[in-house]
């Protein structure tokens, strides 16, 4: 029998502020909240969520784990993103990538995807 994925935990340096970036960005709920933890999920109940805890490094290097994004619009979402403070990255993908990459306000890159 396999597991059941939970969370997925991210480190940052303001993991209050980072979760309510997120919960923002996916239209998520902050589910806990300490200081030294914020949950975030679509609802209580649903899993999994994402789990902000304090670091003190900055992170360095690109992700070894990011999240996919797939909106309805693509060009839509990018700016809407950008306009919360995500910014354009290069991780390589190449400009004829049918993906754009961006870096939330800590630096984590994640995709937004084309419309499925």
């Amino acid at each position: 029998m396999g597991s059941r994925w939970e969370n997925l935990v991210v480190d940052s340096q303001d993991p209050a502020r980072l979760a309510r970036w997120w919960a923002e960005a996916l239209g998520y709920q902050i589910t806990y909240e300490k200081p030294d933890e914020v949950e975030i999920r679509r609802s209580p109940e649903e899993l999994p969520g994402l789990i902000f805890v304090p670091v003190g490094e900055t992170k360095r290097g690109k992700n070894r784990l990011h999240i996919d994004l797939r909106p309805a619009d693509q060009e839509a979402e990018v700016e809407r993103l950008v306009d919360m403070g995500a910014r354009h990255v290069d991780v390589g993908q190449g400009e004829d990538a049918s993906w754009v990459v961006l870096a939330d306000p800590e630096g984590n890159e994640f995709c937004v995807l084309r419309a499925a």
